[in-house]
C-alpha cells in the first residue's frame, strides 16, 4: 500500500490520507471543497462541485491516474433537491468517459459542505 499526498489539494482534516494505492488500483479519500491551502469555497452547489473536481484531479494525478481511469465514484450530496446541480457539473468533468457511480443524500458533511466525491481509479 502506498499513500498519496499532494499540496495541489487539502491537506486531510483527521487521521487519514487524500489516497492510498492498492496494487493498480488507487481509491481516494472524499473531497470536499476546500482549496489547496484549506479555504472552504462559499457559493453554490456548482461552485463547490468544481473545487471538489479540482481537488480530485490532483489527487489522481499524484496517484498516476486520472479521471479517464476513474472506475467508480461516489457522490454525498446534503440535498438531494440540487442533484440536477451536481449533475449537470459531474457530466462537465465525464463527459464521454462514464464510470459506475452511485449518488446519496447525507445529513452533514464535514465543514458543512454542499457536496463530497470520492473515486476508484485504475493507476497508469
Amino acid at each position: 500500500m502506498k499513500p498519496v499526498q499532494t499540496s495541489k489539494a487539502p491537506a486531510a482534516i483527521g487521521p487519514y490520507s487524500q489516497g492510498i494505492i492498492v496494487n493498480n488500483l488507487f481509491y481516494s479519500s472524499g473531497q470536499i471543497p476546500l482549496t489547496a491551502e484549506g479555504e472552504m469555497v462559499t457559493g453554490d452547489v456548482k461552485e463547490q462541485t468544481h473545487q471538489v473536481f479540482k481537488n480530485l484531479m490532483a489527487v489522481l494525478e499524484e496517484a498516476g491516474a486520472s479521471l479517464e481511469t476513474v472506475v467508480k465514484a461516489t457522490v454525498f450530496i446534503k440535498n438531494m433537491d440540487e442533484f440536477a446541480s451536481v449533475n449537470e457539473v459531474y457530466g462537465e468533468y465525464f463527459n464521454t468517459h462514464k464510470p459506475a457511480r452511485s449518488c446519496v443524500e447525507v445529513a452533514r458533511l464535514p465543514k458543512d459542505a454542499l457536496v463530497e466525491i470520492e473515486v476508484i481509479a485504475l493507476v497508469k
